[in-house]
């Protein structure tokens, strides 16, 4: 585990989980309810701020925001 895990992992917790779901790194996020379309809008502008980084709206797909560890491997894309 690293850093950006940890971080996008408690976000994720903090605005989105809503009861005393257990989250890992491969947790389903959208497939399995957690994050609907437009909380996924807000993760992404939270990781574009966050990492000072712009992801194109094409590469956000729900596939890509599948779990910890998608988002991990989307925003290292970016990632200077």
């Amino acid at each position: 585990m690293d850093e950006m895990q940890e971080i996008i992992k408690a976000y994720v917790i903090k605005e989105y989980v809503e009861d005393d779901t257990e989250l890992t790194y491969d947790s389903p996020l959208i497939s399995g309810g957690i994050v609907d379309s437009f909380s996924m809008v807000s993760l992404k502008r939270f990781l574009e701020n966050k990492y000072k980084i712009s992801i194109p709206d094409e590469k956000a797909t729900p596939d890509a925001f599948d779990s910890v560890n998608k988002i991990c491997a989307l925003v290292r894309e970016y990632v200077k």
